[in-house]
């Protein structure tokens, strides 16, 4: 028996580093799969960290939200690591090339993200929402089943991700967020890239954007 679809969890903590300045972040990892397969959401300091959610299942994929290397430092390593060497795509949306770049110049993603891609794993659907402005690539995904949506740094549990850095825009994250976001269901839970969950409820509450 697969077992039900569940959602696992972890902190992993290390650098981020953009445009010349360097801080220690805490990223949150997220795997969404039955017993038997799953996917991982971004992948950012450690693989031993990520393959300790991931057990001994098979891996689907690899989705990158956007490509800060806080978020895909150790994708290429990650992708050789799992199902027992066999590897796992790296799925990323095209527009985050330039800072892909910046973390991993030898080597790209295997398979390109897309707004309205639908990605089904241990008996759920994960919508892909292309929501620019935190980066220009980066995306959402939307758990109807789960009652939920990954959003990396696009929402945040006090409102939208930082937009003060190169590729980012500070208009366009708030359109996306209006567009994407606050159209899924108010109880939707908000599973962030980093720090504490929250709602769609509370988040339109507190940036009056709804």
């Amino acid at each position: 028996m697969a077992g039900p679809t569940r959602i696992d969890h972890a902190v992993s903590s290390g650098i981020f580093s953009l445009d010349g300045e360097t801080h220690q972040v805490d990223n949150n990892i997220w795997v969404v799969g039955d017993d038997t397969e799953c996917v991982v959401i971004d992948a950012p300091h450690d693989v031993d960290d990520i393959l300790a959610l991931v057990g001994d299942r098979t891996v689907k994929a690899i989705l990158c939200t956007h490509a800060h290397d806080d978020h895909v430092r150790v994708a290429p390593a990650l992708r050789v690591a799992v199902n027992g060497g066999s590897g796992a795509p790296i799925m990323l949306h095209p527009a985050e090339k330039p800072l892909w770049e910046l973390t991993h110049t030898d080597e790209l993603w295997d398979l390109d993200l897309a707004d309205g891609v639908e990605l089904t794993v241990g008996g759920t659907t994960l919508q892909v929402l292309h929501t620019p402005g935190h980066a220009p690539g980066a995306v959402c995904f939307f758990a109807p089943d789960l009652g939920c949506v990954f959003t990396g740094d696009t929402l945040f549990n006090g409102g939208p991700g930082a937009t003060g850095r190169s590729f980012s825009d500070a208009d366009l994250i708030v359109e996306s967020i209006r567009a994407k976001l606050f159209g899924l269901p108010d109880d939707t839970v908000v599973h962030t890239g980093h720090g504490d969950d929250t709602t769609i409820a509370a988040e339109k509450a507190t940036i009056g954007l709804g």
